[in-house]
């Protein structure tokens, strides 16, 4: 039976790794203003208190959230225009200061409903407090992947002999499904990259290494 430890990293890898493989929205989870790191702005500015804010960004930048959230908050007890955008302005700043402490650029807050799918089940997940629906969901996407591209290579294989182009065709077929399995491998033992970083890095040009276990 595999190990609690060992049993989450694994869930945290493969949902690295489907995220990479389901189609994806050009836009980051924290960017947009139906992501968590907005809701928990907001909703700080509505109880007077900045720690559900604090948590999106790192040390370094604790005060300067601190100072923010303390000059908005009285700006918006006057109310009006100027009590909406000194919101917006605190919002994009815990924004922009939250990518920044993740080392990523920051473009701007993203309209909602742009948060790729799999990292939206991975909130409900989080919201049901369980964990089994999006594993089964991912993992049929995971093998999937898989599937269709062994199912590509194998085909191809019985006629690599046929000519040299058949067998180039083959070799394509070959690298592609080989270097997608090494990938998920690798990201299933531990890629768990930040914001702004490749989850799954880009397969080598050539023939992938084979590891001698």
């Amino acid at each position: 039976m595999l190990s609690v430890s060992l049993a989450k990293g694994f869930c945290r890898g493969l949902l690295v790794v489907c995220v990479c493989l389901l189609p994806a929205v050009a836009a980051a989870h924290c960017d947009t203003v139906d992501g968590p790191v907005v809701l928990d702005g907001r909703r700080a500015l509505q109880e007077g208190n900045v720690a559900p804010a604090l948590k999106w960004v790192t040390p370094a930048h604790e005060e300067e959230v601190r100072n923010l959230f303390g000059t908005v908050a009285r700006v918006r007890q006057a109310g009006g225009e100027g009590g909406t955008l000194a919101e917006q302005y605190f919002l994009e700043n815990l924004v922009r200061l939250h990518r920044a402490g993740e080392g990523a650029p920051y473009n701007g807050l993203q309209p909602a409903g742009t948060v790729d799918h799999a990292v939206a089940m991975a909130d409900t997940a989080l919201a049901n407090k369980s964990i089994d629906e999006l594993v089964d969901i991912l993992s049929r996407v995971m093998a999937a992947g898989i599937r269709e591209r062994f199912s590509h290579a194998l085909t191809a294989r019985e006629k690599a002999d046929e000519s040299v182009d058949a067998g180039r065709r083959y070799v394509a077929a070959y690298v592609d499904f080989m270097h997608h399995v090494e990938n998920l491998h690798q990201a299933v033992q531990g890629a768990g990259g930040r914001h702004g970083e490749a989850a799954i890095a880009p397969a080598p040009a050539g023939c992938p290494k084979h590891h001698q276990e």
